[in-house]
C-alpha cells in the first residue's frame, strides 16, 4: 500500500483527509479497501452483523458519534473481522481489549479506549453515508489508513 502522505500529495483534492484524531490499535498499521458503513449509538449489534459477513478486503467504517459511553469493538469482534477477511475497522468512537487487538492482523483506528461494553439491542443503520472528522464516507468509497492518517477517496 502506498503511504497516505504520498497518496495525499499525488491525489491532492481528489481525496479527503480526516481530522488527525485517530489512534492505532490493530496489528496492521497500514490498511486500505472499499468502505462498508455502520451508524450506531452505544450499540454494536450492527457492527457484529457486518463483521459476520465476508469482508473481501473491505474496511468497516463505524460512526458512533464519538460517544464516550462505551466501546463498540473488542477482541472478539476483531477476531471475527480477521476470520472473515476484513482489511480494517475505523471507529469514530472507542474500542476495548486494546492489547489483544494489537496482536491481530487487522487495521484498527479509533478515538481511544473504553472498558465498558456496548448494549446489544439491534439498533443502528448499515450501508449509509457518514459524516465525521471532516470526511464524508459512502459505501464503496476507498479508505486508506496508516500511522500518518486517514484518507477517503470518493468512488464514481
Amino acid at each position: 500500500m502506498q503511504a497516505t502522505a504520498d497518496l495525499s500529495d499525488e491525489l491532492g483534492s481528489a481525496v479527503q483527509v480526516a481530522a488527525p484524531i485517530w489512534r492505532d490499535y490493530g496489528g496492521n498499521k497500514g490498511f486500505h479497501g472499499p468502505a462498508a458503513t455502520v451508524r450506531c449509538d452505544n450499540d454494536n449489534s450492527k457492527v457484529r452483523e457486518m463483521l459476520a459477513d465476508p469482508g473481501h478486503g473491505r474496511v468497516l467504517v463505524v460512526d458512533a458519534q464519538a460517544s464516550t459511553q462505551c466501546a463498540l469493538l473488542g477482541d472478539m469482534l476483531g477476531e471475527l473481522a480477521v476470520k472473515n477477511q476484513w482489511a480494517g475497522i475505523v471507529v469514530h468512537g472507542y474500542v476495548r481489549d486494546s492489547l489483544a487487538l494489537g496482536k491481530l492482523p487487522l487495521g484498527v483506528k479509533a478515538l481511544g479506549t473504553h472498558p465498558r461494553k456496548s448494549v446489544k439491542a439491534g439498533l443502528g443503520e448499515t450501508e449509509v453515508e457518514l459524516d465525521f472528522a471532516r470526511v464524508h464516507v459512502a459505501p464503496g468509497d476507498m479508505v486508506y489508513a496508516d500511522l500518518d492518517g486517514l484518507l477517503v477517496q470518493k468512488q464514481p
